[in-house]
């Protein structure tokens, strides 16, 4: 039985990830943040007895991932082949996206970068020895098309832009040096497309109907790019249909 690890597996995309996988007979540990967080994870996880996993994780918390990750390892039977990484932060209540830069706060930019791009770092640092023991693994991050430099023609959204952008160089950088060392292990960062979750609402009104995806279609559709991508080049920047977007 295939092996993932989902972080941020509580609502939206992740949680989308974990009823997938399931669906397709992994064997899956699925993250939350804090116990009065697990919502769906725990219902699922009752019906999935053996085979999902939920676990405490804080990506803004070091010495928590790296507990974590051990208590992964004591638990493996096969070899993790596959994490995504779904945390990301928008806005939490009337904090973000900042739509000029009058409204730019500089604790909400420095807690936009420790949870959407230090944050999937530090997993991808400690989680790494485990995913490297497959033969064809993947390591993937949720990205935004935002994130993209050559694309930005709207401007605003200071601290979500920035902090996505940051995301995929890290990620990149990452892939440079895996490459090297760990030639199986691939890295992704993805973008999903405008998904019906939490984290739009607030900004899907304007957004045409044909472009506003549900969970179930974006996590099937970049299930399929990640099965696509398998073996091919780390280090990319792949949109929900599988073109490359310019970094």
């Amino acid at each position: 039985m295939p092996t993932a690890l989902v972080a941020g597996a509580t609502r939206g995309i992740g949680l989308g990830f974990v009823k997938a996988l399931l669906q397709r007979d992994w064997n899956l540990y699925a993250s939350y943040r804090q116990p009065d967080s697990l919502g769906g994870l725990e219902e699922l996880a009752s019906r999935h007895p053996g085979q999902l996993h939920p676990i405490a994780l804080d990506l803004t918390d070091e010495a928590g991932i790296r507990a974590t990750v051990a208590q992964i390892e004591e638990q493996l039977l096969e070899p993790l082949e596959l994490a995504v990484c779904c945390v990301g932060v928008l806005h939490k209540g009337d904090r973000g996206p900042e739509k000029s830069l009058a409204q730019l706060s500089g604790d909400w930019f420095e807690h936009s970068m420790a949870v959407n791009a230090l944050g999937p770092l530090m997993l991808l640092k400690h989680l790494h020895p485990l995913l490297v023991h497959h033969t064809s693994s993947q390591f993937a991050v949720i990205s935004a098309r935002v994130g993209s430099i050559s694309e930005n023609q709207l401007g605003g959204w200071y601290s979500y832009r920035a902090s996505k952008a940051a995301l995929n160089m890290l990620m990149k950088t990452a892939a440079i040096e895996m490459s090297r060392r760990f030639p199986h292990l691939q890295l992704l960062c993805l973008h999903p497309g405008t998904t019906a979750t939490e984290l739009s609402a607030p900004f899907s009104a304007r957004v045409p109907p044909e472009k506003l995806f549900s969970v179930d279609r974006t996590v099937r559709q970049l299930l399929q790019v990640l099965e696509e991508a398998r073996g091919g080049p780390s280090g990319r920047f792949l949109s929900w249909d599988g073109s490359e977007l310019p970094w």
